[in-house]
């Protein structure tokens, strides 16, 4: 998206534009190929797309620009589950949306509501934690699967708190299926408090 970056310091106005359109239009990510492998300016090239991609993300538009790009959820319960989430999250002002995922499908329907809160996705599995990885607002987390509903409601507390994205105090909602470790049922919603040591409570 920098080609001109393999040779030059800095990238033409167009190249710029089209990172910042990218962004705009809600892209699960933005990447480079030869302006890192093979181009002469690899540290500033990465520098200047990670700068381009916040800069979009502070303008007070970015928001209502991806509001307008949403799509209503399809009659499945996995997107209603998500849709709601996102809602919830919002509505109450949540600290984040925790998604317990095997294959990363409720983590990819819950981030293509766009909230305005982070996403964390725990998961089990290597291969959708990679996956997961470039998915828009997704931070990852490759942990052990939940024994069970407290369990998972406390790990995920514990993780949003280690991770940074929940204070003791605050809350989140967590979204998983259940029967655990069933892949496709995402079909439960959670609320809860972060507590002082990071452990969740309903």
């Amino acid at each position: 998206m920098l080609e001109s970056m393999i040779q030059a310091p800095v990238p033409t106005r167009a190249e710029v534009s089209d990172v910042a359109t990218a962004v705009y239009e809600g892209a699960d990510a933005i990447m480079l190929s030869a302006e890192s492998a093979a181009g002469k300016f690899p540290v500033e090239a990465v520098s200047t797309m990670n700068r381009i991609g916040e800069e979009v993300e502070r303008d007070p538009t970015y928001r209502s620009v991806i509001n307008a790009q949403r799509v209503d959820p399809e009659p499945t319960v996995g997107d209603a589950i998500a849709d709601a989430a996102r809602q919830i999250a919002e509505t109450l002002d949540l600290s984040a949306i925790i998604c317990w995922t095997s294959s990363g499908s409720t983590a990819i329907r819950v981030a293509r509501e766009r909230p305005k809160v982070p996403v964390v996705a725990i998961t089990p599995n290597l291969v959708t934690g990679r996956k997961l990885s470039v998915a828009w607002g997704v931070h990852c987390v490759v942990a052990e699967d939940a024994h069970d509903l407290d369990d998972m409601v406390d790990r995920a507390g514990s993780i949003a708190f280690r991770d940074g994205f929940a204070k003791a105090g605050q809350r989140v909602i967590i979204v998983a299926g259940v029967p655990l470790r069933a892949p496709g049922t995402t079909n439960m919603l959670r609320i809860a408090s972060v507590g002082p040591n990071g452990d969740a409570q309903i």
